[in-house]
């Protein structure tokens, strides 16, 4: 289970005085269901790397960490259905492309576990779990950023809508 600081703002963290490295990166979206009904109240919870590609985690001892980066972040979907997250743009973990890891939890619905990786990413190309998704399913897991300096400067917004069935 995770301790300590786990809100939507995963760039910076209670107590510490620098913020994430990495560039900023708004994750919003709405959670579905198949028939496009919001599905509000849920827990949306993400976790990913920080920009040296190290994971935080309960019985971590990782000196090399970066201590601005919370690592891990959850939220309740709106009523509409709404989520957001200030994040960082997923980095590269050895072995893997860069990809934010992504838990869901409806009343009455399956838990869905997935992870969304990064439009155009060369090591897409080499990453067996983005690989062994169909091309219609890899296109429901794509961020796209595009820069989002009405929402803070130097920053990028990815939008991706989340269908649980």
């Amino acid at each position: 289970d995770w301790s300590g600081d786990a809100d939507a703002d995963l760039v910076r963290v209670t107590g510490e005085a620098a913020q994430a490295q990495g560039i900023v990166t708004h994750l919003r979206g709405r959670l579905l269901a198949v028939d496009g009904t919001p599905l509000s109240g849920a827990r949306i919870e993400i976790w990913q790397c920080d920009a040296r590609g190290i994971y935080r985690h309960p019985r971590d001892r990782e000196t090399d960490r970066d201590p601005g980066f919370q690592g891990r972040g959850r939220t309740l979907a709106g009523r509409d259905g709404s989520f957001a997250f200030r994040t960082i743009r997923p980095a590269i973990y050895p072995g893997r492309t860069p990809h934010i890891h992504v838990l869901v939890s409806a009343p009455g619905r399956p838990e869905l576990i997935t992870q969304l990786y990064l439009e155009g990413e060369p090591l897409n190309a080499r990453d067996g779990l983005f690989n062994r998704l169909s091309p219609a399913a890899r296109e429901m897991v794509l961020l796209r950023p595009q820069p989002a300096e009405s929402i803070e400067r130097g920053a990028l917004l990815a939008e991706r809508d989340i269908i649980l069935g």
